[in-house]
């Protein structure tokens, strides 16, 4: 019943049709970091090799954006006395409209699951993030606003999704082209809300994980989560290259006592995630760390 009054709300508020056939080969990515802790002490990947479903943090406790209440009245004003409770509530990703290797929102994780496209189906989607309110919504039968305002922003600002072009019909042809470089899309994404929850068995395609994890624990968690493991270009930078003024002037600090901790000469996604699983570890620097990974980071491999 919430999947069908989720829809019935964003596609009355923009019933226009988007582009035909888009979303046979634009699918969502859910990005996540598989070694972050839940509640009960178990890492990310433990749990969704262990249980098969992905859960949102209501259920989890762990959050890269807003955790808690200010998700809870986001998710109100988007899908009016649709959610009330902490179970079945939505799950984000992004669209991965370019086809990035590292996902449509690697803001959110060093790692992320493919979803069958038979998913859009019952998701809605935002142009950017739901923590800005978004003024455009739309779903996968009614995407026009969406579509309409990404050229509109191709056209204004000469890039959209963190792809550049000279122009609109310029940005549509790029989106056929196959990526391998990734595709840094930090703040410029299409937003997922994805409703009726996830079991990996029947809704993931495939794992994209940071190189960094081979060889780790985290791989054989990784693997069980679907048949198909890839790996993405990933990240690593040394800690001198961490800038002040990214993040703040705490971060480069931060970055040079993390390398000398675990002797390491470059940070990546599993060194990062050690330092985020210590006792009174500053989680939310952490979280600037990996967002300069994201923007600044040479290819791992």
């Amino acid at each position: 019943m919430s999947v069908s009054r989720a829809l019935a709300h964003v596609r009355a508020r923009f019933p226009e049709p988007g582009p035909a056939g888009l979303f046979e080969r634009a699918p969502i990515t859910v990005s996540f970091h598989p070694d972050r802790l839940v509640r009960d002490g178990r890492t990310v990947a433990e749990c969704l090799a262990a249980e098969g479903v992905y859960r949102s943090q209501f259920e989890t406790g762990i959050s890269n954006g807003g955790l808690g209440g200010p998700r809870a009245d986001w998710e109100e004003r988007m899908f009016p006395g649709v959610y009330t409770g902490p179970l079945g509530r939505p799950i984000y990703g992004g669209l991965n409209l370019a086809g990035y290797p590292d996902g449509a929102s690697p803001r959110f994780g060093s790692c992320h699951l493919i979803l069958s496209t038979r998913v859009a189906a019952r998701a809605t989607f935002s142009h950017g993030d739901s923590v800005s309110a978004p003024a455009v919504v739309g779903t996968a039968d009614a995407f026009g606003a969406i579509w309409a305002a990404l050229l509109r922003e191709v056209a204004e600002e000469g890039r959209a999704l963190n792809l550049a072009a000279d122009s609109p019909d310029a940005w549509v042809s790029q989106l056929a082209v196959k990526r391998t470089a990734a595709g840094r899309a930090l703040d410029n994404y299409v937003e997922a809300q994805i409703h009726g929850g996830l079991t990996l068995s029947e809704d993931v395609t495939a794992v994209v994980a940071d190189p960094s994890f081979r060889g780790t624990p985290y791989e054989e968690h990784l693997a069980a989560l679907s048949g198909t493991l890839r790996w993405s270009p990933g990240f690593t930078l040394a800690p001198a290259e961490f800038p002040a003024d990214l993040r703040g002037p705490e971060v480069p600090p931060l970055a040079a006592g993390i390398a000398e901790r675990y002797g390491a000469e470059t940070l990546d996604a599993e060194i990062i995630g050690r330092a985020a699983r210590e006792p009174g570890a500053p989680l939310q620097l952490i979280k600037y760390l990996w967002h300069i990974l994201v923007l600044l980071g040479r290819p791992a491999c």
